[in-house]
């Protein structure tokens, strides 16, 4: 809904989508009743998205690419930013690298990978975090986690490994239901060509060595193949980037997937607990 409070948070995208959507308009000598009807809004619907009352929404930057973007790709771009600035400020940074990763290998140690969960089990999830969230917000931040499973089916395709705890198969997030699809969702994604999963057993400690002991960890490669570690510790987000850290960040991962079990006892662990007969 429109507000004057939306025009004092608006994000630096959707200022500059306002002033360039507006400019582009005058250009052309039309009125925003005008632009509302090359678009399929309203003249309120564009006074609003001009004056960041309303930011302009996806549906509204794919109609003005259509109208007024004349192949720059201007509005389409700002479509790529405006949903990055809808996720939490801490994971920003991190959700443009994980979109254009040459690699990732992901560990999970508390509840399932974002890349990985269901729409219920995210829902489950989100709403049930705290601080509580509106219902809007839950929404929204389903939807973009959502969003971000693109990265399955982008060309080039990048190479996912992702090493679950088995802790996190046993934590019933929502009800039975939500689980059990949930439990089978990863699998069904390791039959991808790029992507390996593998469970991290409880007993992997029992004979003294336990490399998992200090929490959840994203290693990303980037299309310049830097190698960078992302972690998520209490809602606060961690970037690393110098080599020796990395490097210690990487053996440790090494070491926890050497005590994994192997990909065909990883996906038989997991329909065994979805009650899959193998």
């Amino acid at each position: 809904m429109a507000s004057a409070e939306n025009k004092q948070t608006a994000s630096p995208m959707a200022l500059i989508v306002a002033e360039v959507a507006r400019t582009l308009r005058i250009q052309r000598g039309w009125t925003q009743e005008q632009l509302g009807h090359e678009l399929g809004y309203s003249a309120a619907a564009v006074s609003a998205m001009e004056t960041c009352a309303q930011p302009a929404s996806d549906a509204m930057l794919v109609e003005l690419e259509r109208v007024l973007g004349n192949g720059t790709a201007v509005f389409e771009s700002a479509r790529r930013f405006m949903r990055m600035e809808r996720y939490p400020l801490q994971f920003q940074d991190y959700a443009l690298l994980e979109q254009a990763a040459v690699s990732l290998q992901l560990f999970a140690t508390n509840v399932i990978h974002g890349l990985f969960q269901t729409e219920a089990y995210a829902r489950a999830l989100i709403g049930g975090g705290c601080p509580p969230l509106s219902d809007q917000r839950v929404e929204e931040l389903v939807q973009l986690r959502m969003e971000r499973k693109a990265l399955f089916d982008r060309e080039p395709v990048p190479m996912i490994e992702i090493i679950i705890d088995e802790s996190v198969l046993h934590r019933v997030i929502g009800d039975e239901e939500i689980m059990r699809d949930q439990l089978l969702h990863p699998a069904q994604c390791a039959g991808r060509r790029n992507v390996t999963l593998l469970v991290l057993p409880l007993d992997a400690g029992k004979y003294g060595e336990y490399a998992g002991d200090r929490g959840s960890m994203n290693l990303v490669e980037t299309p310049a193949h830097e190698h960078l570690v992302y972690l998520e510790p209490q809602d606060e987000s961690m970037l690393i980037s110098d080599p020796a850290k990395v490097s210690t960040y990487a053996q440790r991962y090494a070491m926890i997937r050497s005590q994994a079990l192997g990909p065909r006892e990883s996906l038989d662990l997991i329909e065994r607990l979805a009650g899959v007969a193998v």
